[in-house]
């Protein structure tokens, strides 16, 4: 039973799919209800992996093995370490918020809309679980297909589907090359199998060509200079349920393949890169961010953020030690609720004055005190407030880097303060200042459901913030394992 926790956690998105298929479009309540009720059973499952997770170990736990190309050595294989433990939870986490932040805004297509998000769920379960390398490249492409579909058919403006088109070529593009390598470590190995490939050893040459292709592939999905321009644009037309899913998973496939893949296969060429990953990250981190602060349009705003603050994730992975690595992990998941919130913030005040400009806002603190209130405590997360998530992911990295580069420490740094900028002139902007009467007569705080949605995310950031080591408690074993990988 406990065994085969993994085969639930990534099985009731399918059977969700299946009573969707077979339930009358005009129920709509009811197709609702079935898919938040199975995303919301796969989230049940995901908290007893974690709650059955042994601390202890390092090596992969609850793994299943399932033949599928006995013949070629290719088999479906799930398993989760420290590594992977939290992306899983924070990705079931978020589907049942990203369904239930879309219960009144979206009305056209419901059922195909709600099939697009148990898909998502099931693929990304998939890219975080699965232990064999090629299956990785096909969960991991197929991630693709419904947020294109979400971005382009249920996007908010004209330039929707522009905007998937975007997404889905510079983020395809740059993973085609990834396939040739994998091919071609295949028919060195013979099999694709992940634990296998961590006892072989690939020469210099050929580490270096393939960790540039995995790092072409990996780059575009967090992003990193210059394959970013798809994200602004896929933000600002997706949904809000795109949006919120967009930041808080979706860039985390990027990270989560470099220290999953890069490091451990190609720890040489890992090692050798350094210098032209930092460079990019630091440049990715002071150009987004000062691009920020120039930007009108609220989701920009929150994107270019996306941005920097995923970049100073990789400058924590390139560090090669356990407090980088460790940090780095924690801002990831740090940014999944952070992140998230701001655009479900967002969605608020857009599905009731139908626009994201923020000059048309100002002075909400005086008729939506409760929405202002949680807006604050995400902007203070957002600028890495001490007591928040932010501030341990992010002083984790700078110390990790410390020990290893003292100027792309100052460089990430830089990013840090100028986020303060950014972050509080937002709040400001909307907060406070004059009511925009002439813009919109009737204000409405949040209401029960949007509380709701709030409430997981609020609790998630302040528990990180406050009392870290019952995440790291986790992820220690698995990181100190893949440093050894990294050393010896």
């Amino acid at each position: 039973m406990v065994k085969n926790l993994l085969i639930y956690t990534l099985l009731f998105p399918i059977f969700g799919i299946v009573l969707l298929l077979f339930t009358p479009a005009k129920k709509l309540k009811l197709m609702k209800l079935i898919a938040l009720t199975s995303a919301s059973l796969s989230f049940t499952t995901s908290l007893l992996v974690w709650g059955f997770f042994q601390n202890s170990v390092g090596s992969f736990q609850f793994v299943v093995k399932l033949f599928w190309f006995p013949n070629f050595n290719i088999n479906f294989i799930l398993g989760v370490d420290g590594i992977s433990l939290f992306f899983l939870l924070l990705t079931t986490l978020l589907i049942p918020l990203c369904l239930l932040t879309s219960w009144n805004s979206v009305s056209a297509n419901v059922k195909e809309f709600l099939i697009a998000f148990l898909v998502l769920d099931f693929f990304l379960i998939g890219t975080f679980c699965v232990l064999d390398l090629l299956l990785f490249y096909i969960f991991f492409e197929s991630v693709l297909i419904p947020m294109f579909l979400i971005i382009g058919i249920w996007g908010s403006r004209e330039r929707k589907i522009l905007a998937s088109y975007y997404f889905f070529l510079y983020t395809l593009l740059g993973s085609v090359v990834m396939l040739l390598s994998i091919l071609y470590i295949f028919s060195q190995v013979g099999t694709t199998d992940y634990e296998t490939l961590l006892t072989f050893g690939f020469s210099d040459i050929e580490q270096k060509i393939m960790w540039l292709t995995f790092f072409i592939a990996f780059a575009s999905k967090v992003p990193m200079l210059p394959v970013h321009l798809w994200l602004p644009e896929a933000h600002v037309e997706a949904p809000t349920a795109g949006s919120v899913i967009l930041a808080g998973v979706l860039l985390k496939l990027g990270t989560y393949g470099f220290i999953r893949f890069s490091l451990p296969l190609f720890p040489k060429a890992s090692f050798f890169f350094t210098p032209l990953v930092y460079t990019i990250a630091a440049v990715g981190i002071i150009y987004t961010s000062f691009t920020a602060i120039r930007q009108t349009d609220f989701k920009r705003i929150i994107a270019y953020t996306s941005i920097a603050h995923m970049n100073l994730v990789i400058i924590g992975i390139f560090s090669f030690n356990n407090i980088g690595l460790e940090g780095a992990i924690l801002q990831s998941l740090s940014h999944g609720f952070v992140a998230s919130a701001l655009f479900l913030v967002i969605g608020v005040v857009y599905d009731r004055y139908r626009t994201r400009i923020v000059q048309y806002y100002g002075g909400l603190a005086t008729v939506m005190p409760l929405y202002i209130a949680v807006f604050l405590f995400f902007t203070i997360a957002n600028i890495a407030f001490p007591g928040t998530s932010s501030f341990v992911g992010e002083f984790l990295i700078l110390v990790g880097s410390f020990k290893v580069n003292t100027t792309i420490t100052f460089l990430g740094a830089t990013g840090v303060i100028i986020s303060g900028a950014y972050s509080l002139w937002l709040f400001n902007r909307i907060a406070f200042g004059n009511l925009k009467i002439q813009y919109t007569q009737t204000f409405l705080d949040l209401s029960f459901r949007e509380s709701v949605l709030f409430l997981p995310l609020i609790l998630g950031t302040f528990i990180i913030g406050i009392y870290p080591n019952i995440f790291l408690s986790s992820i220690h074993m698995s990181v100190n394992y893949l440093v050894e990988l990294l050393y010896f």
